[in-house]
Formats: structure tokens, sequence, C-alpha cells
């Protein structure tokens, strides 16, 4: 009989099928962010602004693909590319006014999903699997040497 660790493995592959929340929740079409300008915009967000070899580092991407993405989202007026605010000589990407604004709507749509899913759990047991999801990660993130900035 296959142990727990077989069983963590088939609910993360379940739970990557269902990780696009847009379709829990509808909203109408091209309000909500790509997966990946969500996740970058979050990233700079949360650690302020970030030059384009910052951002390889805490993803692990090739500097290519980061341009590429942080272009797109330049181009849709959700980055801004600054000065570097310590001095340094790389400029930095922080978000638009606008980029902020999507990025508070698209997490407000994400926490909305997620009530809808959970509107049946007891809160403790929200807590509790937002605490297990927290060591989850942390503990890949130790793994590969790239912690995601938390308050």
């Amino acid at each position: 009989m296959p142990g727990p660790t077989h069983q963590v493995a088939l609910e993360f592959l379940v739970f990557a099928r269902h990780r696009d929340l847009s379709q829990v929740e509808q909203r109408p079409e091209g309000s909500q962010l790509e997966r990946t300008a969500y996740i970058l915009l979050s990233r700079i967000d949360a650690q302020g602004p970030m030059s384009i070899g910052q951002l390889s580092d805490a993803f692990g991407l090739d500097v290519s693909t980061l341009n590429r993405q942080t272009a797109a989202l330049k181009n849709a007026g959700l980055l801004d590319r600054i000065p570097d605010p310590d001095g340094g000589i790389a400029r930095k990407f922080r978000l638009t006014e606008d980029g902020r604004q999507r990025l508070t709507e698209e997490r407000a749509a994400h926490v909305r999903a997620l009530d809808l899913v959970m509107a049946d759990w007891p809160e403790e047991d929200v807590e509790a699997f937002a605490g297990y999801l927290r060591r989850f990660n942390t503990s890949i993130e130790g793994i590969d040497g790239r912690p995601w900035p938390r308050g």
C-alpha cells in the first residue's frame, strides 16, 4: 500500500491541475493577469524594485526569459524601469500605479475564489492548511535557496 508521501504526490498533481483559480470565480475576459505576470509582479511588490539579475536569481530563470516578460509588463504599463534607488549601476523594475492596482485586484480575486472553495471549512482548518502550505513552501525554498519574501 502506498505511503503518505505517495498520497501527497497524488494530491499535489491534482492541486496543480486546479492552481488556476480564475475558473472558480467568473471574471470578465481579459481582467485577470497571466500567471507569470502575477508571480513576477507579486515578487517585485514583496521585495521592492529589482534588476533583471535579481529577478534571475530569485526565480532561477535566464535573463532572456525575464527580459521578454518584463518588456511585456512594461509595454502593458504595469512596470516602470527606474535608476537603482540604492545608487547601483543596474536599472530596476518597480510596479506602476496601474500595476499595483491590477495586482491588488488579482489578489482579491484569488482570495474570493479560495473563499468559495473553502466556504464550508472551519476557520481553524483554513489556518492549519495555510500553515502546512507555508511549511511546505519554506522547505522547498530551503532546498533551492530562493526564499520568497514574506511580511
